[in-house]
């Protein structure tokens, strides 16, 4: 790979040049392909031994922080589990950071945000972040990535939604109801806006970042919009979405995904993105025709499933594989993140099902 092609400026499309042929990339672009694409949400994750021996050594921002490291794990899990695309490892939430909101992580409960942002004021001093000053080793750490994957298999970049930001910002971490969030979205939308306007620019920047870096395609991770009524999604969630989104270089695919969505996918699309992601709670086919001929389809096997036999396993990938009826724009795919728990042998099971299946259609 020469200079040019690896640095931060060069074009998206010269960059892709020596994957434009694969499988992957052609069902981002609705063409056929030799087989089904794979690759898995948290495929770098707790339930793998090598990112345990990782995570021993380093806390999880440390991981993020260095871009060895956060390399490290992105090639590893490509290498062990033979999948379609790596992504980079990282976390929706790092944007946050600069945001000097208080967020944490700690090892068990997840991130919290220990400032809240609810008043007008707390508003006005999300100011936009410089990302390639506060988040530059996300960008490192995808060269590195992309340097050791030595243009065999496309590198994904990824970012928060909007909505999804808004929410960790508004709840100070997970939520069942929501009701912080969605209490401002109905009596404050003036607020409720202002906040959604910067966080869309700060998705957009975040990901031109990575997509600069050299990132093949990226992911719209909207995982908390299923807490959603569809015409709250509408007025108040999908214009930042769709702004997110369109201020991308359009030669760079988008994956647009959410969990609890089967009521949003038209909405959605409307909102853009070149794939759809569908969680476990659809029938893949129907909502596929739903969504239409013009944007292709990621998903979505239930990560549970990956805790049964190997023979129940291969009956779920080929159920899945029927239902998209070897259609050009599928991407199999979990319809959320590998558990830590799963077995690894039944993770490289399921890979290796999808391929032998699909190939063979």
């Amino acid at each position: 790979m020469t200079a040019e092609m690896n640095a931060p400026g060069a074009g998206a499309s010269r960059r892709s040049a020596a994957l434009h042929d694969h499988a992957l990339m052609r069902a981002c672009r609705l063409q056929p392909a030799p087989y089904t694409p794979i690759w898995l949400m948290r495929q770098a994750g707790r339930y793998m031994p090598e990112y345990r021996e990782v995570r021993a050594r380093h806390d999880f921002l440390a991981m993020c922080r260095r871009p060895e490291v956060a390399a490290e794990v992105t090639v590893t899990a490509v290498e062990r589990l033979n999948v379609d695309a790596a992504i980079i490892f990282a976390d929706i939430l790092l944007p946050l950071l600069p945001m000097r909101v208080g967020l944490r992580y700690a090892k068990e409960g997840g991130p919290t945000v220990e400032r809240p942002v609810r008043t007008d004021a707390d508003v006005a001093r999300i100011a936009p972040v410089d990302a390639a000053g506060a988040l530059g080793f996300v960008g490192e750490a995808i060269r590195l990535a992309r340097r050791a994957l030595g243009g065999r298999t496309p590198l994904i970049g990824f970012a928060g939604a909007p909505f999804t930001l808004a929410s960790y910002l508004i709840e100070g971490g997970a939520s069942r109801n929501y009701q912080a969030t969605k209490t401002m979205m109905y009596t404050a939308p003036e607020r409720w806006h202002r906040l959604m306007t910067t966080l869309a620019q700060i998705t957009a920047e975040y990901l031109k970042l990575q997509i600069a870096a050299g990132v093949d395609l990226v992911q719209l991770f909207d995982s908390w919009v299923g807490t959603l009524a569809p015409d709250d999604y509408r007025r108040f969630v999908m214009p930042h979405s769709a702004a997110a989104i369109a201020a991308l270089d359009a030669r760079v695919p988008v994956i647009h995904f959410g969990t609890g969505t089967a009521m949003l996918l038209e909405a959605m699309r409307e909102a853009g993105g070149d794939i759809i992601g569908l969680d476990w709670r659809v029938d893949l086919g129907e909502a596929w025709s739903r969504l239409g001929d013009r944007v292709g389809v990621q998903g979505n096997l239930d990560p549970v499933a990956l805790f049964a036999d190997i023979p129940e396993i291969r009956r779920r990938a080929r159920a899945i594989l029927e239902r998209a009826g070897g259609r050009p724009g599928h991407i199999f795919n979990l319809g959320h993140g590998i558990l830590p728990e799963t077995p690894v042998d039944h993770v490289r099971a399921l890979v290796d099902a999808v391929h032998e299946m699909s190939g063979a259609q």
